[in-house]
């Protein structure tokens, strides 16, 4: 009785020890499954596929592009800007990355159109001041673009190959068709006779050499409260304005009458950011809120 109760105890004790040793074995073959396998929800660390057509336009989709709302940028201020001054001074920026940013009107294109004549002065929907300057022209509402043609040059050509390069001060009324110039008399007869009344013409933008500086003009009612701004005399169209605020730049919507506006006040006698279609940016200081007085700056947009 005492042997076979010794050799009982002897095969439990066996037993136990060989459930341990295929427990530690199972432990182990687990382990090494578990370091060879992503754990669920994680990330394996594969190589991403380089030029994917969706991540190309992801990014293209998510750069920034001009709007029309007076909404904050997230730019920040250019290196080297002057701190505001009681006299205009201005800094140079040439735009990373620039590309074109123009509108209908846009450069190295030629558009086809007619020419017809009205009395001009220089004024008209841009709300420049009446001046000598006789080669001005108003442009169709298509190729006006809500004011984003003032200010521009254009060399029109007759189909005689007489040119001539006039600047956009006006808006053609409805009945003008889109390639077609209301040119001032003047600007009329240096390409045919009066008698014409209306000729087919091509046209296209220019970048004139000679030019004066840039002024800077509050419109009338302007305060710190509320406020319109206008560029005048830039070389190149304008293709964004900007008004320095706490939270960085902010681009301001224009209007059709040309003016872009500060609904709130936001950055209103503080430093201006202009744009052109090239790119290139201009920044100035120091214009203080004197509505209805072209301030005079010291720059001007490169010649293309």
């Amino acid at each position: 009785m005492h042997r076979r109760w010794l050799f009982l105890s002897v095969a439990a004790a066996l037993t136990v020890v060989s459930l341990i040793v295929v427990l530690l074995t199972d432990h182990k073959a687990d382990a090494g499954r578990a370091a060879a396998t992503p754990a669920v929800g994680a990330r394996a660390n594969v190589p991403s596929a380089k030029g994917s057509p969706s991540a190309s336009r992801s990014a293209a989709d998510t750069s920034a592009k001009p709007s029309g709302k007076a909404t904050p940028s997230t730019s920040s201020p250019a290196k080297g800007t002057a701190s505001a001054k009681p006299s205009a001074t201005a800094t140079k920026q040439q735009a990373s990355g620039a590309v074109l940013l123009a509108g209908r009107i846009r450069p190295g294109v030629t558009y086809r159109g007619v020419a017809t004549f009205y009395d001009a002065d220089g004024g008209g929907a841009c709300l420049y001041d009446p001046s000598d300057d006789v080669m001005t022209g108003a442009m169709n509402h298509t190729d006006y673009e809500t004011a984003k043609a003032c200010g521009a040059y254009v060399s029109v050509r007759a189909a005689n190959g007489t040119s001539i390069t006039v600047r956009i001060t006006n808006e053609c009324p409805g009945d003008c068709a889109p390639g077609q110039i209301d040119l001032s008399a003047q600007a009329f007869a240096k390409l045919a006779a009066p008698s014409a009344g209306r000729i087919p013409i091509t046209w296209k933008l220019a970048s004139p050499s000679a030019s004066g500086t840039i002024s800077i003009r509050y419109k009338t009612g302007s305060t710190q409260y509320w406020c319109g701004i206008q560029a005048i005399g830039h070389r190149n169209p304008l293709a964004r304005l900007e008004v320095r605020t706490g939270s960085g730049w902010r681009q301001l919507p224009r209007t059709d009458y040309n003016y872009f506006l500060s609904e709130d006040g936001s950055g209103c006698g503080g430093a201006i950011r202009i744009t052109d279609i090239y790119g290139e940016r201009l920044t100035v200081n120091g214009i203080a809120i004197r509505p209805n007085v072209a301030q005079p700056t010291r720059v001007q947009f490169a010649r293309h």
